[in-house]
């Protein structure tokens, strides 16, 4: 085991076990019955879980990092960033096209779409939040809205504010990274109208 450990870094366990002893949060040992683990920490009012998924296609498995936390959604807005490059040929396909919040460097780096642009370029005007982001070297990080089977897991007016990315993230400091994402977006939300400073106390 200490050959392994030298070779490929602390395990996934270790890392987000002591993750969520510096966060002050939760740790959950997975297994066949109980599913993946995960950390659960709370960000100011609201819940943030970190755990893993797998998708399956044409026989090959991927697994993703993720990091979720439902939130009331006061005015419906909804918003995806990730950085350019991404998805560009399905964009092309699809006619999408992206929005520019008025930060040069930025908007360069990143795809920005939402249903109000008035509120992307108020989420975005806070310099620390695009700081948390630029610092990702992979993200997908959007809000989540309630229509299909996401209606059935939580109330009306209930989103979800969510970030994946391809692979299991094993490094603790990057993951205090998103874990304060989490905080200065749902505060910005708040800010700028968009959230309320309440939990909808829903276990994901």
């Amino acid at each position: 085991m200490a050959i392994l450990k030298e070779l490929f870094g602390p395990s996934k366990e270790e890392v987000w076990e002591q993750l969520s002893q510096d966060i002050g949060g939760e740790y959950f040992t997975g297994g066949f019955w109980l599913g993946e683990s995960k950390v659960r920490a709370e960000v100011g009012e609201w819940t943030v879980t970190l755990d893993t998924y797998e998708v399956s296609d044409t026989g090959r498995t991927y697994r993703y990092t993720r990091l979720r936390a439902p939130f009331v959604n006061k005015d419906g807005f909804v918003f995806t960033i990730y950085r350019e490059g991404m998805f560009r040929e399905m964009e092309h396909f699809l006619g999408e096209s992206d929005v520019e919040v008025g930060h040069p460097k930025f908007d360069e780096a990143f795809v920005i779409k939402g249903n109000n642009e008035t509120q992307l370029k108020a989420l975005f005007a806070n310099e620390e939040l695009r700081k948390l982001i630029e610092e990702q070297p992979d993200i997908y990080f959007h809000v989540k809205d309630d229509e299909g089977w996401f209606s059935k897991k939580y109330p009306e007016g209930v989103d979800e504010l969510c970030f994946q990315v391809h692979g299991v993230i094993k490094d603790v400091e990057r993951l205090k990274h998103l874990y304060q994402l989490f905080a200065v977006t749902l505060n910005q939300l708040c800010h700028i109208g968009s959230a309320y400073k309440d939990d909808p106390e829903l276990v994901i």
